[in-house]
Order: C-alpha cells, then sequence, then structure tokens
C-alpha cells in the first residue's frame, strides 16, 4: 500500500520551487549545482510546510518538463532527497516527502510553564491571557446566587445545563444561524469538544484533514486517538485557504473528518473569506467528510474597520456537514473550561450518549458563570477589554520584533493571538532549546506541523506587552545570536524580570 496520503502536481510544484528565486542568497554564496538547488528547494518547502509530509511528488518526467530542466537533473535531485531522509519511494507506487528519522519531531503542545520559573522566564509558550477582571469575579458570584436549585439535584448534565444550551442556540439564531437547543452539547473546552467528535467519527486509523500548520494541541489529540493526519498546506501570508488543493485532499484521501480554523487561525493569524468558507463546506458535502470549524477566536477580532465574515456553519445550518465547536477559553479565560458543539440534532444526541463514558459531563459552577455572562451582557463588555488588552500587546510586540530581528518575517494578523515568525532562516527548534536557556520561552515551527514541518518558524502570542515585549524580543535576538554562532547558550543567564 502506498505510504503518501496527498499529492503535489508538476505545476504547482514548479510555482512553489520558482517563488524561491526571490530570496536573496548570502554574502559570498556560491550557485549550487542544477540538482542540487532543485534538492534544496524540495527540501525547504517541506520543512516550511508549504509542501506537506507524505504527499506524493510528481514523476521525474513530468517535473523536468514543467521546470524547463532535464530529467536527470530532477533524477539526481530525487535521488539526493532520499539519501538524506527527505524522500522515499517505492515501485509501482512513486515517490513521497518525507522527514530523516533524526530530525527532531513535535511531540506535545507546550505545557503551562513551572509558577518557580515565573521570576526569570518570560513565557510566550501558551496563547492564554489573565482574566479580564472584574468580570470572571462578577460571573462566579452571578453563577454562586443561581447554583442552591441545581445543588438539590444529582449535578450530571450530560448534554449541558438546558438554561446555557438555550442561551448559545440564542446566540447563533441572533447571528442569522437558525439553531435549537438540541443542537448544543456543552463540553469541557473546546478540547472535549474536539475529542468527543474524533472518538465519534474518527476511529483509530481513520484520515483526518488538518491545516497546516495547525493548533498543536489538536494535533497531538488525534495523534493520540490514532488519527492518520492528512496535511493541507495553507495559502500564501494571512488569505485564508487554497480551497483548490482542499478539494483535492478531500477527493484523493478520502479523510472521515476535516479540522479547521477559519477566524484568525491558530498558528498563522489567517482569516478565510466568505467565499472560501462557502467553496470549502461544498467541498466536505460532496466528498462526505464531517468539517470540523474551531470557533474559538471568532470574536477576538483586533481590528476596528475589520468586517467579518459569517461563520462556516451559516452555510449549512442544520449541521449535517459543518461540526461547530465553540469555547469561552480564548476569548475570555483559558481557566474557564467551558465549551461547546453545534451540529445536527442526531449527532449531538450520539454525542451525548458517548459522554457516558468519557466525562459524563462539564461543572456547572463554570456552566452558570458563563451563561451568567451571556445573559448580563458581561461578556461583551469582557471581550472588548479582551480585544484591548490583546491589541496593546499585538503592536507593542511588533514593534519590538521589527526593531530587535528586523530579519525576521512575519504577517500582522487582524485578530486573534498569535504571530507566525519566519526565523531568518534559523531553525526554530533551536531557537526554542536556546531561548529557554537565555529567559524566553517559545514553541518551535514542528510543534504546528505533521512529522517535523516548519523548521524555519516560531509562534508568539499577544501574552505580554510594554517593556516585557521589549525584553522578550531582546533576549529571542540573543538566542538567534547564540544559534547563529553554532554555540548552545548554555553560559546566558536569564536575569529576573518582573512586569
Amino acid at each position: 500500500m502506498a505510504q503518501w496520503t496527498s499529492a503535489v502536481g508538476a505545476a504547482h510544484l514548479a510555482r512553489l520551487l520558482n517563488s524561491q528565486q526571490d530570496r536573496p542568497a548570502g554574502p559570498g554564496t556560491r550557485r549550487p549545482p542544477a540538482y542540487r538547488a532543485l534538492a534544496d528547494g524540495i527540501r525547504l518547502l517541506v520543512l516550511e510546510g508549504r509542501v506537506p509530509v507524505a504527499a506524493r511528488l510528481p514523476a521525474e518526467r513530468e517535473l523536468a518538463l514543467s521546470l524547463s530542466v532535464s530529467r536527470t537533473t530532477v533524477a539526481a535531485a530525487y535521488e539526493a532527497l532520499r539519501a538524506e531522509g527527505f524522500l522515499e519511494s517505492r515501485r509501482g507506487a512513486g515517490s513521497w516527502t518525507a522527514v530523516p528519522a533524526g530530525n527532531p519531531l513535535p511531540a506535545r503542545g507546550l505545557e503551562p510553564l513551572p509558577p518557580e520559573a515565573l521570576g526569570s522566564m518570560i513565557d510566550l509558550g501558551c496563547a492564554a491571557l489573565p482574566a479580564p477582571e472584574p468580570w470572571l469575579t462578577r460571573a462566579v458570584q452571578g453563577a454562586l446566587e443561581e447554583l442552591p436549585p441545581y445543588a438539590h439535584t444529582h449535578g450530571d448534565y450530560p448534554a449541558g445545563l438546558p438554561a446555557l444550551r438555550t442561551m448559545i442556540a440564542e446566540r447563533y439564531t441572533a447571528r442569522g444561524i437558525p439553531t435549537m437547543p438540541e443542537q448544543i452539547m456543552v463540553t469541557t473546552g473546546a478540547m472535549g469538544a474536539i475529542d468527543a467528535i474524533c472518538h465519534l467519527f474518527g476511529g483509530r486509523g481513520e484520515r483526518i484533514a488538518v491545516e497546516s500548520p495547525s493548533y498543536a494541541n489538536i494535533l497531538q489529540l488525534m495523534r493520540e486517538a490514532g488519527a492518520r493526519l492528512v496535511p493541507v498546506a495553507t495559502a500564501e501570508g494571512l488569505t485564508g485557504w487554497d480551497v483548490d488543493r482542499w478539494r483535492q485532499v478531500l477527493r484523493d484521501a478520502a479523510p472521515r473528518i476535516a479540522y479547521v480554523v477559519a477566524d484568525f487561525h491558530n498558528p498563522t493569524g489567517a482569516l478565510a473569506d466568505e467565499d472560501q468558507r462557502r467553496r470549502l463546506v461544498e467541498a466536505a458535502r460532496s466528498a462526505g467528510t464531517v468539517l470540523v470549524a474551531d470557533e474559538t477566536m471568532t470574536e477576538l477580532w483586533l481590528d476596528e474597520d475589520l468586517s467579518m465574515p459569517r461563520q462556516v456553519c451559516a452555510f449549512d445550518p442544520a449541521g449535517s456537514t459543518v461540526v461547530t465547536v465553540g469555547s469561552a477559553s480564548k476569548a475570555f479565560w483559558a481557566g474557564m473550561r467551558i465549551g461547546w458543539v453545534r451540529a445536527a440534532p442526531d449527532v449531538i444526541r450520539s454525542l451525548v450518549a458517548a459522554r457516558a463514558y468519557a466525562d459524563l459531563g462539564t461543572p456547572v459552577l463554570e456552566q452558570l458563570a458563563v451563561n451568567w455572562l451571556f445573559s448580563t451582557g458581561g461578556w461583551e463588555q469582557a471581550v472588548e477589554l479582551r480585544r484591548e488588552q490583546a491589541r496593546e500587546n499585538r503592536d507593542a510586540l511588533v514593534a519590538a520584533m521589527r526593531k530587535e530581528l528586523p530579519s525576521w518575517e512575519f504577517e500582522v494578523p487582524q485578530g486573534g493571538l498569535t504571530l507566525w515568525v519566519r526565523a531568518g532562516g534559523l531553525s526554530g527548534s533551536r531557537l526554542a532549546e536556546v531561548g529557554e536557556r537565555v529567559g524566553v520561552r517559545v514553541p518551535s515551527g514542528p510543534r504546528f506541523g505533521v512529522d517535523g514541518a516548519f523548521e524555519g518558524y516560531v509562534r508568539l502570542p499577544f501574552t505580554v506587552g510594554g517593556a516585557v515585549a521589549d525584553e522578550a524580543a531582546a533576549r529571542l535576538a540573543a538566542a538567534a545570536r547564540v544559534v547563529e554562532s553554532g554555540g548552545s547558550g548554555g553560559g546566558e543567564t536569564p536575569r529576573t524580570f518582573v512586569a
């Protein structure tokens, strides 16, 4: 059986390779042989994630025609890639991209920084902000006032509190997407929602199509569920999806599930437009694929003049193709572990039935707190506070990065909580390793890819601002100097920094 899960056409690969010619070579750089330049170009595309791992490459003759080079040149390049571990081949099955076994591969998303390290380490690992007070305290106080009637029950509500399910349904309806409470299940955060969806639709060995890059913790959740991840490279910059590429993958790989983040994608910050959303829903429906739309960042638009497109589920209001996941964790506070699923009533019933063998239900007090926020207008005021904080942090971090690391490349997203940065040709894994030694914690690009892609990237969240953002960028610059010199950074001692 072939080991590839997607395919890259000769014309498309040629366009990607030709785009690399615009990148300036370093001083004193000698032009390599044609086959070596081709091999290096394909290797870079794999490491950056622009060509997915396990993607079938075009035949030698086909690619030679598209590039206007000899077939011998392509054959030599493929042979070099095979020798380096970036290509695997099998007679009759073709050749597909790979990552060498010796390369460090992402294992898990970043765990929270230990409290004892907060005095000396600037933590850019988790894209989460402190609670927007006084709204957290007010919500908990309001929940306590509503708690007594529920305390006289068993406290298990597998589908969620009826009042909260009704409130969430009304919020969708108010946005022009008619929704019944029977289409809502409350979960323990978005992670709990996606875990339940994966177990319902994607048993062990099932294919799940994911954006490349994608959210690290979700990728790891799917790996541990035994899924076979099929990466789909994103479009350039912040323009959302390449829907033609998605349509091809959905048709060829026939994944049971596709997981996407349309609004301020984590980690890139991209925002898909309405036409992309409509076309992707149509492609998923045609392929029989369940499209899981993660909307945890939807309300975190930061630019005042931004007109938000309709939600993905607006193009499938019945919920037969699109299963929507929402959460209070990003827009409000990560410690508020309340998420929800919107889908067709029969899907919700299946999810609820399966929950008896998982977590039984979501904490009642937290559900009451979120319901209080929704019903009193506190949610809108708290989220506006969150937007202001994220906007200030984003602008401070962007300014600091441009000052300290002007050769690093990124586009400034219009919302969300993350900046996706190409690290000037340096290894993201090495930067993450050395960064911890000089007092700044960043996740490397490969954590957000499949099988080691995006080695040249790091993700920076909008979690610090002001002088702390300046210091974080300065420490990243120090780490970059160590990586450039080939050192380990072991002699650096991070100084204590108090915000």
